[in-house]
């Protein structure tokens, strides 16, 4: 969960790359595939990363009852989401990976902190660093 530019996709590479399937909705390009590949990973209860923004409660449901009804566990990662970094580093791209600053925040204005209390068995705050990323216990 973040604004774009905050190490998503990178993070989710490097953590997860090896034992989850990365559900990606830039990848997949429509909402029908996403949620039929959230149905299979449900259904053989596969390991599944979600990787999108996913900026709002209503957003983040989706998955997170999905998982819930599989019998799977739901853990959340919220995503330093400050404006000027974001955007520096978003300027560093190039080609489709560079999102339209006028994206970047509409994300932010939508933004909302995420809680335990969404059916999250655990959540934590992640943070670039320079050796990497930075993860924290989520206190609300």
């Amino acid at each position: 969960m973040g604004i774009q530019a905050t190490g998503k996709s990178s993070f989710c590479r490097e953590r997860f790359g090896d034992t989850h399937v990365r559900i990606n909705l830039d990848m997949l390009r429509t909402r029908h595939r996403e949620q039929r590949l959230l149905e299979l990973c449900c259904e053989i209860r596969q390991p599944f990363v979600v990787d999108n923004t996913n900026p709002t409660r209503e957003d983040r449901a989706r998955y997170v009852t999905a998982a819930r009804a599989a019998g799977m566990g739901a853990v959340g990662y919220y995503f330093e989401s400050a404006i000027e970094p974001a955007m520096a580093r978003n300027a560093e791209r190039s080609g489709a990976a560079r999102v339209p600053d006028r994206g970047i925040l509409g994300t932010y204005s939508r933004l909302e902190l995420p809680s335990l209390d969404e059916g999250f068995d655990a959540l934590y705050f992640v943070r670039i660093t320079e050796g990497g990323f930075a993860v924290e216990e989520w206190r609300s």
